[in-house]
């Protein structure tokens, strides 16, 4: 029953979330959407504060299983895959997207639990992007390359989500992140 009425909280404060990012979340309307008292809600997550980090880890998670489910015949055909799955959680999940990579949200410190399954999916990514090398690699070298692809990546997210995006000749901007990627890719392939 306890799962059953924590869920029924995540799902309210998901789609009030999914609609209006971090400002539409009060603990008033994530328990109206619930159907319960606002007791109830501080009950499971101690607040918003809790929830946000329940919606934080749940978004690092959903980015997880993107990079996981990648395909491809080669390690760069698989990173590649991988960015277009990110470039695609982006817009599907916009508001988590920015909950996670934005770089400050007012009222808003993420715990040292949702720190950690940060971590843990850059080091699935780092895992990915090494196996572009034909050499073994240090682990900051593993670090370096994860963040040159993960700065290409997030780079054209940023300026997607950015206003600049609606004053500048910007069609097919997944394309164009992708083809910047793959040229990146294909060069630490033929240099590592």
């Amino acid at each position: 029953m306890k799962n059953d009425t924590r869920q029924k909280i995540l799902e309210a404060a998901s789609a009030l979330f999914l609609k209006g990012g971090t400002n539409a979340l009060s603990v008033r309307a994530i328990s109206e959407g619930a159907g319960m008292s606002t007791i109830g809600i501080y009950s499971h997550f101690k607040g918003k504060q809790g929830i946000l980090d329940a919606l934080y880890i749940e978004g690092v998670e959903l980015v997880e299983k993107e990079m996981k489910a990648a395909d491809g015949n080669t390690a760069a055909e698989k990173v590649i895959n991988v960015c277009e799955r990110i470039l695609n959680f982006s817009e599907s999940h916009t508001a988590h997207y920015h909950l996670i990579f934005a770089s400050e949200l007012k009222g808003y410190t993420p715990s040292d639990k949702a720190i950690e399954a940060g971590k843990n999916v850059f080091t699935t990514l780092a895992t990915l992007t090494a196996t572009l090398a034909k050499k073994d690699l240090s682990v900051e070298e593993k670090q370096d390359i994860a963040m040159q692809i993960w700065a290409l990546n997030h780079g054209y997210i940023t300026l997607n989500q950015h206003e600049i995006s609606n004053r500048i000749t910007w069609n097919n901007w997944k394309d164009r992140a992708l083809q910047a990627i793959r040229l990146h890719v294909y060069a630490l392939v033929a240099t590592q």
